[in-house]
């Protein structure tokens, strides 16, 4: 029975959990209230941000609200924030533009069909992730490279939809491809869709800034100013699509969204092609990383306001199935957008459900709405991406960096360069490898300090920064790092350049307050140091050793081979060897 029962709980542990059913056992008429609000708010954000993030990925418009739809419900069931709005997002739609555009041509049946499986095998990545526990993967992506990734992916998609701004054709990868596409095109650029795409960021820039404080100025609260502000796209949307049919501007060379299918999203399996399922593995692995990061971030920050947590684990699984669920309705790859998560979270959303009732709202879009789409100029979309983009651009992580830390610096401009220059996948993967390689160098020379007594006291700090007194015949070093293979013969090294300028030296004491871990490695190296000191007539000690390294060195020889002794602390230390110091005078 006991057995039973272990082996039952062993496998509930591989199982995902569904935070559905803790918030929802306390769903209440309130929580209903503030839901219903925040998915009114959002689903009149999302209509135009979906249809435009689908064109930015290359893809149909409708795609973008099939990509919103299913994923809102897959994340309610089992995602662990109650505010995050999992759906198209731009690094996201420009990363699966990247990918896609190396194997299939835009609008083309089978691009359409390589996003549905590259959202499905991100879907698949993420969630064998979130079962297998590897939600700390994500800490190799650092802050100054997500930074400098988004702010170079914001430059590239607001550059990229200029094309649609001027009414040209141009096309790139890198920032340098498009602004030299752009230049080589600005003399056919269509005046009528230059003036749609500059009025249309005119106004949107505007309402992002002006039109709330007017309206509150105007003697609105502020709730209902904010609702009208959020609704600024959909005001450009039909101002320019009215203008588009009135004036025939269509037959004058304005590119329009044309007709958008009415109805349910389609069920859709991915295509089984051996080839491009393989070569789409590195793209999906990098999206669902950058995906997961982005919506972990997002979701942290928003729940820390209301005093709750989310579950990193738990988010790879809500993801994982999110990304599957697109998959199945037509979809692209999605995440937790920021934008459409902080919206949700000022407009009162209490739960998960939220996300629910804006997956019908957005459903009832797509049966009633779409035919009104047919004359929306692609310029306004292309201004609704890059007014919302461009919010993202912050060069502020270079200047920090370059003041703080240079390494940051190093790894944030590499990533910023790599992604310009080269494309999202390649800045990406350079920012990582810059990321990985610094921190390799750093853990490879730990901070290693000769540490003397401070007078009067217990305490020992660095001779290069305090005035202490130490002995002639003891060497103290604090070792701040753990030991490792990387590091061990840097600490031989340095062991050996120290003794060899010290005639009188009797003693070696290696302070190990900072080591947390030995590995096989740094223990040969430290049997080495022994020997060398041993044959000098010079004793290894070591001080304030902590319990699991102890552990481990007490499985092995050296402790028996060591000529020297391990003291709890590294004043018992000094008492023993250097009793000198504590004469007075």
């Amino acid at each position: 029975m006991n057995g039973r029962q272990s082996s039952q709980s062993a496998f509930r542990r591989w199982l995902p959990s569904l935070p559905i059913l803790e918030w929802g056992a306390r769903y209440d008429r309130g929580a209903l209230t503030g839901d219903l609000l925040a998915a009114v708010i959002v689903t009149i954000m999302l209509i135009p941000q979906s249809l435009a993030y689908a064109m930015l990925a290359g893809l149909p418009p409708e795609v973008g609200i099939y990509a919103s739809i299913a994923p809102l419900v897959a994340y309610a069931v089992f995602g662990s924030s109650r505010v995050l709005a999992v759906g198209p997002v731009a690094v996201v739609s420009l990363m699966t533009a990247s990918a896609i555009g190396q194997f299939a041509q835009v609008g083309s049946p089978q691009y359409w069909e390589a996003a549905i499986l590259l959202a499905f095998l991100s879907g698949v990545m993420l969630l064998a992730l979130g079962l297998l526990r590897l939600g700390f993967f994500a800490n190799f992506l650092s802050h100054p490279v997500i930074a400098s990734f988004i702010t170079a992916s914001g430059l590239i998609i607001a550059a990229s939809q200029l094309k649609y701004i001027m009414g040209i054709k141009a096309q790139g990868h890198s920032l340098f491809e498009l602004l030299g596409a752009l230049v080589r095109g600005v003399t056919q650029s269509n005046l009528f869709t230059l003036t749609i795409g500059l009025l249309s960021l005119l106004f949107l820039f505007w309402v992002r800034k002006g039109l709330k404080p007017l309206l509150v100025r105007l003697g609105l609260g502020l709730r209902l100013a904010d609702v009208l502000a959020k609704a600024g796209p959909i005001v450009a949307i039909a101002a320019s699509s009215i203008a588009v049919w009135l004036g025939k501007l269509d037959a004058q060379g304005v590119a329009i969204v044309g007709v958008v299918p009415q109805g349910l999203p389609p069920f859709t399996l991915p295509g089984w092609n051996p080839a491009l399922w393989q070569q789409l593995l590195l793209p999906a692995l990098l999206i669902s990383i950058v995906g997961f990061v982005e919506s972990v971030s997002v979701g942290q920050t928003l729940a820390a306001k209301r005093r709750q947590r989310i579950e990193p684990d738990q988010e790879l699984v809500a993801l994982g199935a999110s990304n599957i669920a697109s998959s199945l309705t037509g979809g692209f790859p999605v995440t937790g957008g920021f934008a459409r998560s902080v919206v949700n979270f000022d407009a009162g959303a209490q739960t998960a459900a939220a996300g629910v009732f804006t997956a019908i709202g957005l459903l009832l879009a797509s049966l009633f709405l779409t035919p009104a789409l047919y004359y929306l100029p692609q310029a306004t979309l292309a201004a609704t991406i890059i007014v919302a983009v461009l919010s993202l651009v912050d060069f502020g992580v270079l200047r920090f960096t370059w003041s703080y830390s240079r390494p940051d610096f190093v790894a944030a401009a590499g990533t910023l360069a790599g992604t310009l220059a080269l494309g999202v996948e390649a800045g990406l993967i350079i920012g990582v490898g810059i990321s990985l390689a610094l921190y390799l160098y750093r853990t490879s020379k730990p901070h290693i300090a000769e540490v003397g007594l401070v007078r009067g006291t217990e305490h020992f700090r660095n001779v290069l920064r305090h005035t202490v007194v130490v002995g002639e015949s003891v060497l103290s070093l604090r070792i701040d790092g753990n030991m490792f293979f990387a590091n061990a013969r840097y600490l031989e090294d340095w062991v050996n350049n120290a003794v060899a300028s010290r005639p009188g030296l009797q003693h070696v004491v290696l302070q190990c307050s900072a080591v947390n871990e030995i590995d096989a490695s740094a223990l040969e190296s430290l049997e080495a140091i022994q020997q060398r000191l041993q044959a000098a007539g010079i004793a290894l000690h070591l001080s304030e050793v902590k319990g699991p390294v102890m552990d481990r060195l007490g499985k092995t020889e050296f402790l028996h081979h060591l000529s020297g002794k391990v003291f709890l602390s590294h004043y018992q230390a000094i008492s023993a060897l250097s009793p000198e110091l504590f004469q007075p005078g």
